[in-house]
């Protein structure tokens, strides 16, 4: 039994956080969650301009499908470029990202025992003209990856007739339904990496991101 002084310890240590709570209910109850300005405008920013730089220094590659082991660069289904972005090297800019992934990391696991043992992050850029059809986030030869995670980075004037908005396909009384999500400065989105389908409509105007995945053993 905890003393009265490891019980206060601890109290103290663990506060409950209001937005992690519902990221935690969004999911179980629909499996995905919504949360706009989970980054300010000053981070994003940070981000953005951390993004051009590398874009603008040609560090991306052409994606592909598949994972590291099986990729395939396959226009007819995406068009992004992507640069993969490493934790123990990250600049100013990249730990304000991590900062915050870290923390809503440590309460998931804390609080419901995922169980998420790493996570693999890129940027993204969709220049005019590209998308990427509709997919899982997983793989036959790997299936860690626990939960998809997508932040915006475009900037504040960003209108929905821009395109690039993420379309989820979800199931509702044995009925598929389709929720379009614009790609919103500070926005993030999360889903269950091997329930939800979806795809990135076609943009009008470049789109910003960092994208990655929360995965377990």
């Amino acid at each position: 039994m905890l003393s009265t002084d490891q019980e206060l310890f601890e109290q103290i240590e663990f506060q409950e956080n209001p937005l992690y709570e519902r990221i935690i209910q969004d999911i179980l109850e629909r499996k995905y969650s919504i949360v706009d300005d989970f980054f300010n405008a000053d981070e994003v920013a940070i981000l953005r301009k951390q993004l051009i730089n590398k874009y603008e220094e040609d560090n991306f590659k052409k994606a592909a499908i598949g994972n590291r082991t099986s990729e395939v660069i396959e226009k007819s289904i995406r068009g992004d470029f992507i640069l993969w972005i490493n934790e123990a090297e990250a600049g100013e800019a990249e730990k304000t990202y991590f900062n915050k992934i870290n923390s809503l990391v440590e309460y998931l696991n804390r609080t419901c025992f995922m169980g998420i043992l790493t996570k693999e992050f890129h940027y993204a850029v969709y220049p005019e003209g590209t998308f990427y059809k509709r997919h899982l986030d997983t793989f036959q030869n790997d299936g860690r990856r626990k939960l998809s995670m997508v932040c915006y980075l475009n900037t504040e004037d960003w209108k929905p007739e821009n395109g690039g908005e993420l379309a989820i396909y979800t199931q509702e009384n044995g009925q598929e339904k389709q929720l379009n999500i614009y790609p919103f400065p500070g926005r993030v989105v999360i889903f269950e990496s091997q329930e939800l389908e979806h795809e990135v409509k076609p943009v009008k105007v470049p789109r910003l991101s960092i994208t990655g995945w929360l995965k377990t053993r």
